[in-house]
């Protein structure tokens, strides 16, 4: 009776410092990195939708620029061959590569939508207008969802790197630190885009 009366004491304090090394926690951590991350995926999804549209309508305006076209295009096909599943979020090679993707797609919209300085008749295409607007409000939703991104990353990465946390993730779901995204190399420089020989 005595042992039964032990071991009914040990059980709520065996539930309670379970409960202490993140059982519960690092799982809830884990599912809204991959939530922020699925909310990145959608934005780089849209982007990329809308590409095609922003360049067949610039193509009728500015036919002899179509190294811009084609660059645009390229950069849109070979980042959706980068695939990053939110089981890839722990290797900071594939996330890298996935950045690097995405951020050359990035790089070759800014000249396309600058055509319009060069293109006066681009400039009060409705069509072309309304794209570029969506084209520059989804690459501002891109950075508020890589910064929510990066912030669940922190979070998480902290949660299974501290005391009493990190007992359960090690032991119980093996756990290891996200990638966050990092800005591209020169990226903190103004792009230049030179239209002088359009013509």
């Amino acid at each position: 009776m005595t042992v039964l009366r032990r071991f009914g004491l040990l059980t709520p304090l065996a539930a309670l410092s379970l409960t202490g090394c993140g059982l519960n926690s690092i799982p809830t951590a884990e599912e809204n990195v991959n939530a922020k991350w699925g909310q990145v995926q959608s934005e780089y999804q849209r982007r990329a939708d809308l590409i095609p549209n922003l360049v067949a309508t610039v193509q009728g305006y500015a036919k002899q620029e179509s190294k811009v076209l084609i660059e645009v295009t390229q950069a849109r096909a070979d980042a959706g061959r980068v695939q990053l599943s939110a089981a890839d979020l722990d290797d900071p090679a594939k996330v890298k590569a996935f950045n690097d993707a995405q951020n050359r797609v990035s790089a070759a919209i800014i000249p396309l939508q600058r055509l319009q300085e060069a293109y006066p008749d681009l400039k009060s295409n409705a069509n072309f207008l309304t794209l570029q607007s969506q084209i520059e409000g989804t690459e501002n939703s891109i950075l508020v969802s890589r910064k929510d991104y990066n912030e669940a990353v922190q979070a998480y990465n902290t949660r299974i790197r501290t005391f009493p946390d990190a007992i359960g993730a090690k032991i119980f779901y093996g756990a290891k630190p996200k990638t966050p995204f990092a800005a591209s190399a020169g990226s903190q420089a103004a792009p230049k885009v030179d239209f002088g020989n359009t013509g």
